[in-house]
């Protein structure tokens, strides 16, 4: 269905305003009638009284028809005509009833030449003043001629007094004719204005509401009291809030510290513990000034993930500096202590050397052995070789490794769970053979007897993800952003190179290796490796 065009919209107003004016003049005029009738002593109606309720039942009826008509649609300019005359009918019928010139009804001929001008415009009010002047000079010539007799009698009639009522009369609907067509043009007028202002202020906002919709930046409002007013799309989804908060929600539970002693500085950061996960925000805070007090605007980013990455960096440079540390170091023991080895082993061989000291040599050599084992594993990590990648099927190479490392001692009477997508990625499979074994007989150890360890592997977008979770979330938050860092480690005998090499590893594919650790969630590390080579 077609929607009503603005005007016919607006003249179906004013036609129901009018109505409904009509419906309630005649209502007050009907409590009149009564309300006199009651005050006098009780007696039949009176000729007056029966013509009264006579016209009153008439307008009732006319209106009763006319507001049928507006209910079926009919809002148009002839709908608009067939009042304007209702409406002369109707006043010159209560005119005649009460008298003609002495009727004290010869206002209602006004209030017909301003419905029209309200309904019909400066014309159509013109035109019903014409027709109202037309009705009321018919009734008063027939009168004076006595073609016509009013139910309730008329008093003198002489020449004067019929010309004088004719043109006082006949000019107050003329000018009452100019005057309500001059205001009806102001008021159209305006009121096109006030219209075209309120179109203008539906598009600000829905504009505004596509701005804020659309920002990526989160924005929160909040009154004086701190009570959140307004959060946007962006925000929501940063800080994982439902899609309807409570009312009065504080805003301080969903950004804590936010508007805190420093909350006037220009840019800083706060950590918010969300659904979804530990967020380090970036936000500033501006105040707001509006008459009930004033508010707060807070607008914030989502740094987690710039961080994350200005972390690794920082890690990738330190790694590299201790890399190129390592390999220099390793170089100027490897050469002394193979003369050393080959000094004891000459000393082995030796029949004439005591049992006493063959012990000692002995000793010398598994020591030397153990050293030169570690400055392997130091050049290993300081030089890891290039990968040779080649297309894997990633959910085998793990199922195998897990297999493998189910008779380590380290994994008896631990539960393991396994949930393996296949996929088929670009990885040299020694290299990341050796990452899974570190990080899973690290797992083995902290989850203990009757523990549990759970491996999954799965594609996300372009990238392949392995999680190794063990149950006991045993690694403190202090050591989470140095686990990876050469020679660190938090297990007695540990060289602390383990996974430092898994993370030099990680990187030469073109990934990336996280951990996160609580105890009510666990330990998890995830290697994200690229699907395409």
């Amino acid at each position: 269905m077609l929607a009503a065009p603005p005007e016919a919209d607006a003249l179906r107003t004013r036609l129901v305003w009018l109505t409904v004016f009509r419906t309630v003049a005649v209502s007050l005029s009907l409590v009149a009638v009564a309300a006199r009738l009651l005050l006098q002593p009780m007696e039949e109606l009176s000729r007056v009284d029966t013509l009264s309720f006579v016209a009153i039942g008439l307008v009732y009826l006319f209106t009763l028809v006319y507001g049928l008509m507006l209910r079926g649609g009919r809002a148009d300019r002839a709908a608009a005509v067939v009042q304007v005359v209702g409406d002369l009918l109707i006043a010159s019928v209560l005119v005649f009833l009460t008298g003609v010139g002495d009727s004290p009804f010869t206002f209602l001929y006004l209030l017909t030449v301003i419905g029209a001008s309200i309904l019909l415009d400066g014309r159509g009010a013109l035109i019903a003043a014409g027709a109202s002047a037309l009705a009321y000079a018919t009734l008063l010539v027939a009168v004076k001629l006595q073609w016509l007799e009013p139910p309730l009698g008329v008093g003198e009639l002489s020449r004067q007094r019929l010309l004088f009522l004719l043109g006082s009369n006949v000019l107050a609907l003329f000018l009452i004719a100019a005057l309500a067509g001059y205001l009806t043009r102001q008021l159209s007028a305006t009121g096109g204005r006030l219209s075209e202002r309120e179109a203008d202020l539906k598009k600000l906002d829905h504009l505004q509401r596509q701005i804020l919709a659309c920002m990526p930046s989160g924005l929160i409002t909040c009154d004086a009291a701190g009570r959140v007013t307004f959060v946007n799309r962006a925000a929501s989804a940063i800080l994982s809030l439902e899609p309807r908060l409570p009312p009065g929600l504080d805003v301080e539970s969903l950004l804590p510290g936010a508007l805190g002693a420093d909350a006037r500085l220009r840019r800083r950061e706060i950590a918010v513990q969300t659904p979804s996960g530990m967020r380090t925000l970036g936000l500033s805070v501006t105040g707001l000034e509006s008459g009930d007090g004033g508010g707060t605007l807070i607008v914030f980013q989502d740094l987690t993930e710039l961080r994350r990455i200005e972390e690794d960096l920082k890690r990738a440079d330190r790694l590299a500096a201790l890399g190129t540390l390592a390999a220099q170091l390793a170089h100027e023991i490897r050469n002394p202590l193979a003369a050393m080895r080959g000094s004891a082993q000459l000393l082995v061989q030796d029949p004439s050397t005591d049992p006493s000291s063959a012990k000692l040599v002995e000793i010398l050599l598994r020591e030397s052995d153990r050293l030169s084992k570690l400055v392997e594993e130091f050049l290993r990590f300081a030089r890891p070789p290039p990968p040779i990648k080649q297309e894997q099927e990633l959910e085998v190479l793990v199922a195998e490794t897990v297999e493998m490392l189910r008779v380590d001692p380290l994994a008896q009477q631990v539960e393991v769970e396994m949930a393996l997508a296949p996929l088929r990625v670009p990885v040299d499979a020694d290299q990341l053979r050796q990452v899974i074994i570190n990080i899973l007989r690290n797992a083995f150890q902290a989850a203990g007897k009757k523990g549990r360890v759970r491996v999954m592997l799965e594609a996300v977008g372009e990238e392949a993800r392995l999680r190794i979770w063990d149950s006991a979330g045993s690694i403190p938050a202090a050591d989470l952003t140095r686990i990876f860092e050469p020679f660190f480690s938090t297990r007695e005998g540990g060289t602390g190179l383990g996974l430092s090499t898994a993370y030099s590893i990680v990187r030469a594919h073109g990934g990336n290796i996280r951990v996160s650790s609580s105890p009510q969630e666990g330990t998890e590390f995830l290697i994200q490796l690229p699907l395409q080579g």
